[in-house]
């Protein structure tokens, strides 16, 4: 068995009791269920109704530290999901996971990054797919941009979900003005992050601030972080420079 298949198992035994619970009982089953394990039925006294209310609390409790348990299983699972490149299967289990943890904003990258990576994969390479897979791949699109603008609600300062937004914006989207104050922010506190220059100066590139990307540009070959990307940069600075020249 593999690993995953493995983590699956363990995950479903896991949230199985805690799934009956929280999906296939109702408020008055609970309720009925409580009175048989706690003795509890309909007090009247002010000692009988603090002796409910303490055994109710701890059926409470019980049913919380449960439902818990279950989210922090998906997250996990998910996570192995995702290490294997099954995005279609971490995508459902973060989808699960942010269910009981709707404010955590790691949960919702991971979400905007699972769905990106499976609108690459409606991407039409031998023209078979028609309409119906590029309507697949913009409403990934779709969810994996709001998911990355949830997680920047909650957590602003989140630089990983700001620079996969703006990578989302330039080269799926190519909402290039969206990605500009993004990166230009990301910048502001990721200074050397040679990665995002050049994404901002792509984005730069393709509304026509010449300028701008090639003083990006020019940053990346002064850092000069690795051989390839000083390369690179120096390639890209002389296509925005002779672009910009033949427009003159």
């Amino acid at each position: 068995m593999k690993f995953c298949e493995k983590v699956a198992a363990a995950a479903f035994a896991a949230v199985f009791s805690a799934s009956v619970l929280s999906c296939g009982a109702s408020y008055n089953s609970i309720k009925r269920m409580q009175r048989m394990e706690e003795g509890v039925s309909s007090p009247t006294t002010k000692e009988e109704l603090a002796e409910a209310i303490k055994k109710y609390d701890a059926r409470a409790m019980d049913l919380v530290s449960t439902q818990a348990q279950e989210g922090i299983w998906y997250k996990i699972l998910g996570t192995r999901y995702l290490d294997e490149a099954m995005y279609g299967q971490a995508y459902e289990c973060f989808q699960k996971a942010v269910h009981f943890y709707p404010n955590n904003a790691n949960l919702y990258y991971y979400i905007g990054m699972c769905a990106a990576y499976i609108a690459n994969s409606e991407l039409d390479y031998a023209g078979t797919g028609g309409l119906e897979s590029a309507g697949r791949r913009m409403n990934y699109l779709k969810v994996s941009e709001q998911a990355f603008q949830q997680a920047l609600q909650i957590d602003p300062k989140y630089y990983r979900a700001m620079y996969a937004l703006s990578v989302l914006y330039v080269f799926q989207l190519e909402q290039y003005d969206k990605a500009v104050p993004l990166l230009e922010r990301f910048l502001e506190v990721q200074k050397r992050d040679t990665s995002g220059m050049f994404v901002l100066a792509n984005a730069y590139y393709h509304l026509y601030e010449f300028d701008k990307a090639v003083e990006l540009y020019d940053e990346i070959i002064k850092i000069n972080p690795n051989a390839e990307k000083t390369a690179e940069a120096q390639r890209n600075k002389k296509q925005v420079l002779d672009y910009q020249y033949a427009e003159k």
